[in-house]
């Protein structure tokens, strides 16, 4: 499965200052390429996005186009109060 970046989520992903932080989601991300059998990956309801990944304190926001088999990575957020 082709995993692609969108420019939201690259740029938030730049934001971030920790660098283990950075690797720890892009192997996060890496990871995905197995959908659906991957590990902390949860189904979203009357959201955005149709899954999110949990990485940490982050939050990988993400949808699934099944027919052209790739993964669109939509945001990279800090969990918080807001994040959904």
């Amino acid at each position: 499965m082709q995993i692609k970046w969108q420019p939201k989520a690259s740029k938030q992903l730049k934001k971030l200052k920790d660098k283990q932080v950075i690797g720890r989601i892009v192997q996060a991300v890496a990871g995905l390429d197995g959908f659906p059998d991957v590990t902390n990956v949860k189904t979203l309801v009357n959201h955005d996005y149709s899954y999110r990944l949990r990485v940490g304190d982050y939050r990988v926001f993400f949808n699934v186009h099944e027919v052209v088999e790739i993964i669109s990575i939509e945001e990279v957020r800090k969990r918080d109060e807001r994040t959904y």
